[in-house]
């Protein structure tokens, strides 16, 4: 299994970005404003959207439709984050619960646990801390969104 990038971009420039890692180039520090991505070895796609699902639970917004969407007919390993898993990434950086712990700790070791995860909690820890960083950056006024590409 390759790797999955999670990245905030505008349309035009996930086209792009997902253009040059489909030919095999580009590095995780070229992408987004300010080079924001987060590269994830031997993860998919469908690992990114069961982080959306615990993420969405842990901030009491289970339900919500987290299932990656489809960006161009030209990519279909670019996959665009819903409006709700972006509000929920980003709610795991502030959000409190009386006496059940950080839940930004709780989602990641949940995430860790799944079925065949490649890495521990700990590693865990700190993709779902990046991810929900870049998630809080989304800046409506400059279009952007976050993005998923995945070999």
């Amino acid at each position: 299994m390759g790797f999955t990038e999670i990245f905030v971009a505008t349309h035009d420039a996930a086209l792009k970005r997902a253009g040059n890692l489909d030919q095999g180039s580009g590095s995780a520090a070229d992408s987004g404003p300010g080079g924001q991505a987060v590269r994830i070895q031997g993860i998919s796609d469908f690992e990114v959207e069961q982080l959306g699902d615990l993420a969405g639970t842990a901030v009491h917004a289970g339900g919500a439709d987290y299932e990656l969407t489809m960006v161009d007919v030209a990519s279909d390993s670019l996959l665009a984050v819903p409006p709700a898993m972006v509000r929920a990434l980003a709610d795991l950086l502030s959000y409190e619960t009386e006496g059940e712990g950080n839940v930004l700790d709780d989602v990641a070791e949940q995430w860790a646990g799944q079925e065949d995860m490649p890495f521990d909690a700990g590693q865990a820890r700190s993709y779902v801390q990046q991810v929900a960083e870049l998630a809080a950056s989304i800046d409506d006024s400059e279009r952007t969104g976050l993005y998923v590409w995945s070999a």
